[in-house]
């Protein structure tokens, strides 16, 4: 397999690409969990950890592709319309970009921070232009871990987005991380059920007051 920059493969890229298309959830136990303002949430159960992997699909209005993704990787720009991020900051390490994130729990639990590596790139399916976003966690000694924090490990996402042929874009993310310690079943199933479809309003909302920086 032909690694690139993040150690990102072509067949990662057309994966996201492909799923964005035509959702891959034949073939294992997905199981649809919401459909909330236009967007389907999927997940799998792991038997082996009890965690969750998860798809989800739908269409951000008002929101192009372009202007999606920028919002998506401007790190500045989400500490002001995420009101879960305690830390987010890019550093190089080695040569290669590596982002710290840190996320709000509710209290009595420990934040979780991760340290991960991530790609942006466009492809093109039939004539049109897809955009997609790559990340996945990474060991560097330069991001040792806090106390009181606790280290997601085991973190995976992929995001795919193209115009929905009018003035928004339709979404493909998959998610997976491995959050540590005990997290009660309750809080799982709303940031799941709740969690996501805010964060993706927030995000159309951002992207509505996104001024591209010069």
């Amino acid at each position: 397999m032909d690694l690139g920059v993040g150690g990102f493969s072509e067949e990662q890229f057309r994966e996201a690409c492909a799923e964005l298309q035509q959702p891959a959830l034949s073939g294992a136990d997905w199981e649809l969990l919401v459909e909330t303002f236009g967007i389907s949430i999927y997940r799998l159960l792991d038997q082996q950890t009890g965690l969750y992997e998860y798809k989800v699909f739908g269409v951000l209005e008002d929101c192009s592709p372009g202007l999606l993704a920028d919002v998506y990787v401007d790190l500045d720009y989400r500490k002001q319309w995420d009101q879960y991020v305690k830390e987010l900051y890019e550093k190089e390490c080695n040569g290669e970009a590596v982002v710290y994130w840190q996320v709000k729990y509710p209290f009595p639990m420990s934040n979780r921070d991760y340290v991960y590596v991530r790609q942006r790139r466009e492809l093109d399916h039939e004539g049109q232009k897809i955009h997609v976003i790559l990340a996945q966690s990474t060991p560097v000694p330069q991001f040792p871990e806090k106390s009181g924090v606790i280290r997601v490990k085991q973190y995976k996402q992929s995001l795919a987005i193209q115009s929905d042929g009018k003035r928004g874009s339709k979404v493909f993310m998959y998610y997976f991380d491995n959050p540590g310690g005990q997290i009660p079943s309750w809080l799982v199933n709303w940031a799941a059920k709740n969690g996501v479809p805010n964060f993706l309003k927030d995000m159309t909302k951002a992207c509505q007051n996104y001024h591209k920086k010069t």
